[in-house]
């Protein structure tokens, strides 16, 4: 009887601990910025990897308080699927991105993937929505989305081209140099200046120096990629430059004679 009693007591110690941690999470759930809502980055790599390593370890214990009190109940406690978000006009994401690719391979997006959600994506969904049956709102929810990703594979080219480029052209940079360099060529893409899709911003010819001499093609590394996701996802750490150089190696004067807006490792970057 008194083992059995200790053991009810520790359970219910333990119940109580994960509800406390459950509700902190609640409380600071309100204050976790989206990918889309992203701030730049500025903060140096050491200090956010020194917040990272303290929160994966608070959301660790969390993680086992939760599992303990639902194996004591009975309970599963459900994770949250990728797949059940909701994009909409307005939206700029590596998610739209995916969207625009699938939907291009399904015939029914004919304009060059931007990563940006605007009345020619809406207008794909909405057509899409209708040959599906579905409620055709022009809002890619999770019933869209699951039955789009039931109908064609994502590729993920798009993604693979931007992360090739910023590991040809800047892969002995900081990440957020290498995060600013993907983040030109979304601005590029948005300004009106330049080819309206993020291929054809990448492929333009003699815009890139990877592209050219064969850099573009060596294989990019996970960090490539997530710098790639980053500006996917709205960081731009160059505040809307459309250019940048090398000032120790450039010759051109064109490039030189430019305002600059700021300058990250090697690369000053302009408008």
């Amino acid at each position: 009887m008194i083992k059995n009693r200790l053991v009810m007591n520790q359970m219910t110690e333990m119940n109580e601990e994960a509800e406390k941690a459950v509700v902190e999470i609640e409380k600071k759930s309100l204050d976790i910025p989206t990918m889309i809502d992203m701030e730049p980055i500025t903060v140096s790599r050491k200090v956010t990897h020194r917040r990272g390593k303290k929160n994966g370890k608070r959301a660790g214990r969390v993680h086992m308080l939760l599992g303990v009190c639902a194996m004591t109940l009975g309970l599963t406690v459900a994770v949250p699927s990728v797949g059940a978000q909701k994009l909409e006009h307005g939206v700029r994401s590596e998610h739209v991105v995916q969207l625009q690719e699938q939907l291009s391979d399904l015939g029914y997006f004919d304009a060059g993937v931007t990563g940006y959600y605007g009345s020619i994506t809406q207008s794909a969904v909405r057509e899409f929505q209708q040959a599906q049956g579905l409620s055709a709102d022009g809002v890619a929810g999770p019933i869209t989305l699951e039955r789009l990703n039931k109908k064609v594979k994502a590729e993920g080219e798009t993604l693979r081209q931007l992360a090739k480029l910023i590991h040809g052209e800047a892969r002995g940079e900081s990440f957020e140099g290498q995060v600013a360099v993907g983040a030109v060529v979304l601005n590029r893409v948005q300004s009106g200046e330049f080819p309206s899709s993020i291929s054809e911003v990448i492929f333009q010819k003699g815009q890139f120096t990877a592209v050219d001499d064969g850099q573009f093609n060596l294989k990019p590394t996970a960090t490539s990629y997530k710098a790639a996701r980053q500006a996917l996802n709205g960081a731009d750490p160059t505040h809307g430059a459309l250019y940048y150089y090398n000032p120790k190696i450039a010759t051109s004067e064109w490039s030189k004679s430019r305002p600059t807006l700021l300058t990250i490792g090697a690369h000053d970057f302009t408008r």
